[in-house]
């Protein structure tokens, strides 16, 4: 369909509902009206991840999406504010839904036009841009209309996300990004509960503007920290960092804790309930700040290794990962905290499985994006480390891969020549 059909979807029925929330008469009404909401806004938060990633060069993809992240974080911050001001919560709906008109505005992405083979969309879109920035046709992009103009005549291509079923690499690295997802927003909850006190017992304040802005400054200081981790390590490296350390503070949580609960309650211990609540307020902050860095990272990596012609259905499946991940809060609530510390061990294991499967990923830093599938097959593993001058490196790039298709020929040649051979090169009778 496009990026920007889905957009323009999305945004219209978003005015259309989030207005219509204001007016709602009873809870049923209410939650229908705000279930639809939410069905709209996932659409603008993919397409928008979608075009912002296309529209950029490799090596300022992730600055952008960093600049992106932090606007959200002052949205964040911003948002007690604005309530306040407000008063209602009808008038802040309001608000809120009128700043989406101003989406409608977006292009559509030129690289996916390309990708698909709508060429024709493609010169239209090239002449609109050229027309808008008062650029000279025949000097700033000679050659470039007359050889769309050529192939309009071919039949657009578009590609189906289910197509991804039948490659090699691809659907790995899609797969273990969604798990990394699920499991960084999942398990930013169960250290969320603990450091607020999943049973009243651990809150560090009963504020709630406090806690809002705790949590909202921990989400902060993840993205802060991504930028020269992920600028430093790669993409790879840094999630893999990023999800030790989500391991260590969940394992160290859940086993630590019990051992000094267990020593605390020796009458010579020295140990009181207070510290083991300092630890586990500790070690929930560490957890909730590389988990957040983890389910971004997860997002991000998916949007750059996707071929261009099915990289809104990988981001798609990314973000249903992580909405899955979230669900796992309001089904811990509906359950009343039961089996909360079960619940916490699933996590913990989930971020071991995805160490592992991390290494397995390519690294996409300062790569060109792919445009169609086998492109994202090309894609494959490189070492985490770089190697030593002079050593010769263990998997090889593709520039590097050498053409062994005609190996099988030759040695049938050869195997045909010995059997007329004999062992001192004469020819046998």
């Amino acid at each position: 369909v496009g990026r920007r059909p889905v957009l323009l979807f999305s945004v219209i029925f978003i005015l259309i509902f989030g207005l219509t929330v204001a007016l709602s008469v009873n809870v049923t009404m209410f939650s229908t009206l705000r279930f639809f909401e939410g069905f709209c806004l996932a659409g603008i938060v993919l397409s928008l991840y979608a075009l912002r990633i296309e529209l950029c060069p490799p090596g300022h993809r992730f600055m952008i999406t960093m600049v992106a992240s932090f606007i959200e974080m002052a949205g964040q911050f911003l948002m007690p504010g604005l309530a306040a001001l407000c008063r209602d919560w009808q008038v802040l709906q309001a608000v809120i839904c009128s700043v989406f008109w101003m989406l409608v505005h977006f292009p559509e992405s030129l690289r996916w036009l390309m990708a698909t083979q709508q060429f024709e969309a493609s010169r239209e879109l090239i002449l609109q841009f050229t027309h808008k920035n008062r650029m000279n046709t025949e000097s700033d992009i000679k050659g470039v209309v007359p050889e769309l103009e050529k192939e309009i005549t071919r039949r657009p291509k578009k590609v189906c996300i289910v197509k991804v079923v039948g490659t090699r690499n691809l659907w790995k690295n899609i797969v273990v990004l969604c798990v990394n997802s699920l499991t960084g927003y999942g398990i930013h909850h169960c250290f969320a509960k603990s450091m607020m006190g999943h049973e009243g017992k651990m809150a560090i304040t009963h504020n709630f503007y406090a806690d809002y802005y705790t949590m909202a400054g921990i989400a902060l200081a993840s993205c802060l920290a991504m930028c020269p981790v992920v600028g430093f390590l790669g993409r790879r490296g840094g999630l893999l960092l990023f999800m030790i350390l989500t391991a260590l503070a969940s394992l160290l949580q859940l086993g630590l804790l019990n051992l000094i609960g267990k020593y605390s309650q020796l009458p010579d211990s020295g140990m009181s309930d207070s510290v083991k609540d300092k630890f586990s307020t500790a070690f929930s902050i560490v957890g909730m700040f590389s988990s957040h860095a983890v389910g971004s990272l997860s997002v991000f990596f998916c949007a750059e290794i996707t071929p261009t012609v099915i990289r809104g259905g990988g981001l798609g499946l990314v973000l249903a990962s992580a909405g899955f991940g979230r669900l796992t809060a309001p089904i811990m609530e509906l359950h009343n905290q039961k089996g909360y510390f079960l619940h916490h061990v699933i996590f913990a294991c989930c971020t071991l499985i995805c160490i592992i499967c991390i290494l397995l990923l390519p690294e996409s830093k300062n790569q060109n994006l792919p445009e169609n599938i086998p492109d994202g097959e090309h894609y494959t593993r490189q070492p985490l480390l770089p190697h030593k001058k002079g050593e010769q490196p263990l998997l090889l790039t593709n520039s590097e891969l050498k053409d062994y298709s005609g190996l099988h020929d030759s040695a049938a040649v050869s195997d045909g020549i010995s059997e007329n051979t004999t062992a001192n090169g004469m020819k046998s009778m």
